[in-house]
């Protein structure tokens, strides 16, 4: 429920209990970039920079709902996390800043995205610096439930019929605790005051590494044994030549 909250989902986790333990937080699986690559290719034109602030910008659906364009540095390539959008159990919709201090942050964008930012303000974003950078079909505030039914025909269309939109948050974190971010670094760049999450994806990447070391590992055996192999024959044809 804590992750919910964090995702946006829910605004209040209503199991708090005042006293109890916290227990270790399980590591959630990530898609592979292949998968983010297709999901852009497949979802509409009006959302595909929302995938990608999303992914690789780590920004939570309300910070993306709430971002206007003086938000947004596309010289600099930053982007100024200030704002979130929250939509209501009814509907209704509040407009303030991200839960914490550090949820108000300045967050990198890859360069390589920029292009793609410049021409969805130029086609889909509201005018004036004040615009919203994202909004929904008919010209308004950028609602979860009406995305859902896109991004459900999206999900489906690319074989992943549970995937979550913020499921392209920990995609964006885990590639940036592979970069060797420190766990600062991690925190500043996810919104979090708590170690705990930025622990989370370090530690998958540790588990990721040991896993590529024994592929190493394996790979140098394998030449071992080749390079054994090839040294035992060379020296028997040598025996048969001297025999000769």
């Amino acid at each position: 429920m804590s992750t919910a909250v964090e995702d946006e989902l829910i605004r209040r986790n209503p199991c708090r209990i005042k006293g109890a333990g916290t227990p270790d937080t399980p590591e959630r699986g990530t898609i592979p970039l292949p998968k983010v690559v297709e999901i852009l290719g497949t979802v509409p034109p009006r959302y595909r920079a929302l995938v990608l602030l999303g992914t690789f910008a780590s920004l939570r659906w309300g910070e993306l709902a709430g971002l206007r364009r003086s938000h947004l540095d596309l010289e600099a390539g930053t982007v100024h996390v200030v704002a979130a959008l929250a939509e209501l159990d009814g509907g209704k919709l509040l407009e303030g800043t991200p839960k914490s201090r550090a949820g108000r942050r300045v967050v990198a964008i890859p360069p390589e995205i920029v292009p793609d930012l410049r021409t969805h303000l130029e086609k889909f974003a509201e005018a004036g610096e004040a615009g919203r950078v994202f909004v929904g079909p008919r010209g308004g505030p950028l609602r979860r439930s009406g995305f859902r039914r896109v991004w459900n025909k999206v999900r489906t269309d690319v074989g992943l019929p549970d995937l979550h939109f913020h499921d392209l948050r920990h995609v964006g974190n885990t590639l940036a605790a592979s970069t060797g971010a420190s766990l600062k670094e991690l925190m500043t760049r996810m919104g979090h005051s708590s170690t705990r999450a930025a622990l989370i994806y370090q530690h998958a990447t540790q588990d990721r590494d040991k896993a590529i070391a024994r592929a190493l590992g394996e790979a140098f055996k394998t030449a071992q044994d080749g390079h054994k192999n090839e040294s035992s024959g060379t020296q028997r044809a040598r025996k048969i030549r001297n025999s000769k």
